[in-house]
């Protein structure tokens, strides 16, 4: 049986129990199956108050139903959502009924908007998109999410994949005419123009520094320093909870604790790592590892000391400030200061008490505005993108440079570039990396 002979049902809302639980179907038998449930279909897309009731005439829950016919749908097929009350035993009886009707079946995840997408409702970039906006932290990836979701960079591709085929036409049209005098010359002028034209827009798109990619992963930083410098301290002031454990013990923390933080709408992940010193503990060494590693991969280290003389451990390519902590003791204050005073980016801080750390998060968020740059106009989210269209720019620049060596090998440049837009858009030669998209949504979604 073909995948879309199947009508699939899932949760589409949150955990269990909730005030209100949305199930959602979709596929042939979803009117079926709302007929089952409500005891009629109600008028398309309009909310509609209904009794549910089981194939034995029992009521389930008083509820609100809405019928979606296909293709006007988000899936393209027919869809029905039940609006119900969150309970776990009402879930548990819609389920039991939706099971017992044949080709019906529960959804797996990311399969609505597979379907959607399979349907040419969405293309791919907007896929990814909507997979973004479920999974943004802060505002400003929710924006971005949503200017993806809305199709900015597939309607782009589109244009442009539209715009090498007709190139394409205009050169193949040339070697199609070749015995008709200057018909090839012009008909080579205009496809040249339009190509170099394409070329430069889709460079100006891939010239944005990959600030979109970064700004989807977000900024991460390393708490680092010798041991008993305050890391852990530090760390749960910014997480505002106690997230790690404080003990005047050195060795305390062996293993990397991560928090989620959003600051002024930058995501930012925030990493305390064990202290750095030499030792004979197993355990411990390799919980130092751990936090040379990660300050290696790091954005931005924070080391800390409370001593004014240590020396930050730098790593080539890694900013790293230094934090001058417990300032609050009476006899760090003076000297404290006047080293942090003297570094290229230091701060003075008390991580017990808080003094400095408002100047110290306020840094943080013009860093991570730098770090991330602008990203309103930004339309490269994913490594895949930017793999697929670096192929289209480079397929086009060997087009150009094919012109003087055959209209044929331009052409056949021509057609790769436009393949490549294809794969972009989802619609050639994909199926390989679909699985991997979609199985990272929920399930019902």
């Amino acid at each position: 049986m073909h995948p879309h002979d199947q009508t699939i049902f899932a949760l589409s809302s949150g955990r269990l129990p909730s005030a209100i639980a949305i199930v959602r179907l979709s596929g042939s038998h979803a009117g079926s199956a709302l007929r089952l449930l409500a005891g009629r279909l109600p008028v398309p897309r309009t909310a509609t108050r209904a009794l549910l009731r089981d194939g034995g005439g029992e009521a389930i829950d008083d509820a609100v139903v809405l019928w979606f016919p296909g293709p006007a749908s988000a899936t393209g097929e027919d869809v029905a959502e039940l609006h119900v009350h969150g309970s776990r035993a009402v879930i548990a009886a819609v389920f039991s009924v939706l099971s017992t009707m044949p080709q019906m079946r529960p959804a797996e995840p990311g399969e609505f908007t597979r379907r959607a997408f399979e349907n040419g409702k969405i293309d791919l970039t907007e896929a990814e998109g909507l997979d973004d906006l479920i999974h943004a932290d802060t505002d400003r990836q929710r924006r971005q999410a949503l200017r993806q979701l809305k199709g900015l960079l597939g309607d782009k591709a589109r244009s442009w994949r539209e715009q090498i085929i007709e190139a394409a036409a205009l050169i193949e049209a040339g070697i199609d005419f070749a015995d008709e005098g200057d018909v090839p010359t012009e008909l080579m002028a205009p496809a040249l123009a339009r190509i170099e034209q394409l070329l430069t827009e889709i460079e100006t798109v891939l010239s944005a520094q990959g600030r979109a990619e970064r700004l989807r992963d977000g900024l991460t930083v390393v708490i680092a320093g010798p041991p008993n410098a305050g890391k852990s301290t530090l760390m749960n002031q910014l997480a505002r909870r106690e997230v790690a454990i404080v003990s005047p013990h050195a060795g305390t923390t062996r293993d990397v604790i991560e928090i989620q933080l959003d600051l002024q709408g930058y995501p930012v992940t925030v990493i305390d790592t064990a202290g750095i010193r030499e030792t004979d503990d197993p355990v411990e060494q390799e919980g130092v590892r751990r936090a040379r590693d990660r300050a290696a991969q790091a954005d931005l280290v924070l080391w800390l000391s409370q001593d004014d003389q240590a020396e930050a451990e730098r790593r080539t390519g890694v900013p790293v400030w230094l934090i001058r902590n417990k300032i609050d003791l009476p006899a760090a204050q003076e000297r404290v200061v006047a080293s942090v005073q003297s570094a290229e980016r230091g701060f003075a801080i008390s991580a017990r008490t808080g003094a400095g750390l408002s100047e110290l998060l306020e840094a943080l968020v013009g860093f991570a505005g730098d770090f991330f740059g602008s990203t309103e106009n930004g339309l490269i989210t994913r490594e895949r993108q930017r793999t697929l269209l670096e192929e289209t720019a480079a397929a086009l620049r060997q087009s150009i440079a094919d012109v003087d060596l055959g209209e044929e090998l331009a052409a056949e440049e021509l057609r790769i570039a436009a393949l490549a837009l294809g794969r972009l858009l989802g619609r050639v030669d994909i199926e390989d990396v679909l699985d991997v998209i979609f199985r990272e949504f929920c399930i019902g979604k």
